[in-house]
């Protein structure tokens, strides 16, 4: 196992470097001067602009600015943003607890709500609450998430008044209940399907035939034997979905009002402030990279047949 993680670490090298590298040339390839935006209509100094672009960096080779860009975020150090003159990594200290936050509801959201409902569906095939778990979880895939947005709000917020239809302190956690729900919403139907398809089709494999032969209690079939085979795609789903999360989150926190990095990633987008937007993306990639690595580990905790050389 030890070697097996020491490869799965030096194989995320190339894609960090690859997958940064083309985001780096994407965000910096955009039509437009972020220089010259910095006066709006007002006239520029063409001195201040020359020395703004040395300073960036503006004036070197793209490929130059990337190697500048890598050999700092090696030592932590992400960047200056050129509109604010914060340091990116104080920028990304301030909102990614709030987004982090935001995304651990939604993933508790999904956990609890989809694997319930999935463990449901899956133990009543062809039955009414089968039926009525895909009935619910189709409607859920097929509303956008900013509508299921709005629709959250005027329910629970404009109708029933439980909550702000805002948030209005973006660290108190009461407040991010409800957009977490939203943002866990259109992955627990996911989830749902997910286990409800690995669970009815392991119900008809020998193993669980065997075990039910045996005269094992349904309590131990189900929880021991059965989820134990079915969870491993959900696994997979929910280890590539945390990133997904926390990359999905900008919809939600710009419906919302949440201060945190989906929020501050489209605010950066607008105002061309490419080292805040390439910044916030490489830790995402960063986020992305080591939930595959911990799905990749945990397949060997849920099924003791798979090897690694």
């Amino acid at each position: 196992m030890g070697r097996y993680v020491a490869r799965r670490l030096l194989q995320m090298i190339p894609v960090f470097i690859g997958t940064t590298l083309l985001i780096f040339l994407m965000v910096y390839s955009l039509p437009g001067d972020p220089v010259r935006a910095l006066w709006g209509d007002r006239p520029a100094d063409p001195q201040a602009m020359a020395r703004l672009r040395h300073e960036y960096w503006f004036d070197r080779p793209v490929l130059a600015q990337y190697w500048h860009y890598l050999s700092n975020v090696v030592t932590g150090n992400f960047g200056t943003s050129f509109v604010t003159g914060r340091k990116v990594i104080d920028v990304m200290a301030e909102t990614f607890p709030v987004t982090i936050r935001l995304a651990l509801i939604a993933f508790a959201v999904e956990i609890v709500v989809g694997l319930s409902l999935g463990l449901l569906a899956g133990l009543n095939r062809g039955r009414v609450w089968d039926k009525l778990v895909l009935v619910i979880t189709l409607l859920l895939i097929s509303i956008p998430i900013f509508v299921l947005g709005f629709i959250f709000q005027t329910i629970f917020a404009d109708q029933l008044g439980w909550v702000t239809p805002t948030v209005q302190d973006s660290n108190d956690i009461s407040q991010l209940i409800l957009p977490g729900a939203v943002l866990g919403s259109l992955s627990f139907a996911y989830i749902a399907r997910l286990s409800r398809t690995s669970l009815a089709e392991n119900l008809r494999a020998d193993y669980i035939r065997t075990a039910i032969a045996k005269g094992l209690p349904r309590r131990r079939v189900v929880g021991i034997h059965l989820m134990r085979n079915s969870l491993i795609p959900v696994v997979t789903f929910l280890g590539t979905d945390l990133g997904a999360l926390m990359g999905g989150a900008i919809v939600t926190e710009g419906i919302f009002n949440v201060h945190g990095i989906g929020n501050t990633l489209y605010r950066s987008i607008n105002q061309s402030d490419n080292a805040t937007v390439v910044g916030i993306v490489t830790i995402l990639v960063i986020v992305y990279l080591l939930s595959s690595l911990l799905v990749d580990l945990l397949y060997a905790a849920l099924d003791p047949r798979i090897r690694y050389a």
